[in-house]
């Protein structure tokens, strides 16, 4: 005769057994599968940008100075009010703007430019070195790029007042003048992401039949002509997203500017990213970095907003 802790404990194991079997065979059931393998990516997503976020959000509407000590204080909208009455603030907001559009709007052209060159040269020699040389500004760090202009644009060591010096007699001090500080920076920030509109740009005629392209050839269209009439209704989703990818980043863009010129001289290239960075870990005001923060945030989706429904009103009209 079994004991009753020997029934008990073949209960228990018979349970452990069915359970487990139970296990396995939801694993293999696809529909459980899926969303069990999407359980880590949302932990991420929850982890590392909800919680993050929503704290952003909050932390705007209180004043926090970092290194005071003193305890977070409720303010409401005040921190808000202030970014909207300080002209330092829209003064980096214009520069920002400034950068978006002549930035993004050059690289998109001399992209659409070079992709075309490249696309009609498959038989040209030294293709692949000279694409090899073209791309490697886009995968350079920004610091280092920043520091190696930085050196280029020096008034008295830099290469290029070298070459100012020995043809004109004069030199241009192009970092430390309010002048030329600006175009200085646009000009390092086109030179390295020109190749990836490049890259986008030649994306999108890889999306295009080759049938029409070679029609377009026999044709003897020109390069404009193929990107609006046989480019455009196939790659224009491709080309649209670049175009976004470049807005948002010229719009946060901080490291390389920061590197060179520190937003100087005097605020000549003073963008949205670095004045949050100076109130963020030199003022140590988190309150109203974080209010800052939100609003470039915003800015940021209204960009995508304004591209997406353009892009939906293009397809609509196809």
């Amino acid at each position: 005769m079994m004991s009753d802790s020997s029934i008990d404990r073949m209960v228990l194991q018979k349970f452990a057994t069915t359970s487990g079997r139970g296990w396995l065979s939801s694993l293999e059931n696809p529909k459980y599968l899926q969303h069990l393998l999407l359980v880590p990516v949302l932990i991420f997503f929850i982890v590392w940008n909800v919680i993050p976020l929503f704290w952003l959000a909050g932390m705007g509407f209180y004043k926090y100075v970092l290194v005071t000590g003193e305890p977070l204080k409720f303010v409401g909208l005040h921190n808000f009010i202030e970014i909207f009455n300080s002209f330092e603030i829209w003064h980096a907001l214009s520069n920002t703007f400034l950068f978006v559009i002549i930035g993004a709007g050059t690289q998109t052209i001399l992209g659409i430019i070079l992709g075309f060159i490249f696309w009609d040269s498959k038989g040209l020699p030294g293709r692949r070195i000279a694409l090899t040389l073209i791309f490697t500004p886009m995968i350079m760090a920004p610091l280092a790029s920043g520091s190696f202009f930085r050196i280029i644009y020096d008034p008295i060591f830099g290469i290029l007042n070298y070459f100012i010096k020995s043809i004109f007699g004069v030199t241009i001090d192009f970092l430390g003048s309010s002048s030329w500080a600006f175009p200085s920076v646009l000009i390092v920030d086109t030179w390295m992401w020109t190749p990836f509109m490049m890259l986008m740009t030649l994306a999108a005629l890889g999306s295009v039949p080759k049938a029409e392209l070679e029609a377009a050839e026999v044709e003897n269209l020109s390069w404009y002509q193929r990107l609006i009439n046989v480019v455009l209704p196939h790659g224009k989703f491709i080309l649209m997203l670049g175009i976004l990818l470049r807005t948002i980043d010229s719009f946060k863009s901080m490291d390389i500017i920061f590197t060179m010129t520190r937003g100087g001289p005097g605020n000549a290239t003073e963008l949205i990213g670095i004045t949050l960075y100076r109130q963020a870990f030199n003022a140590f005001t988190m309150g109203q970095a974080s209010a800052l923060a939100i609003i470039s945030l915003l800015i940021a989706i209204a960009f995508t907003s304004i591209y997406l429904h353009v892009l939906k009103k293009k397809e609509s009209f196809a």
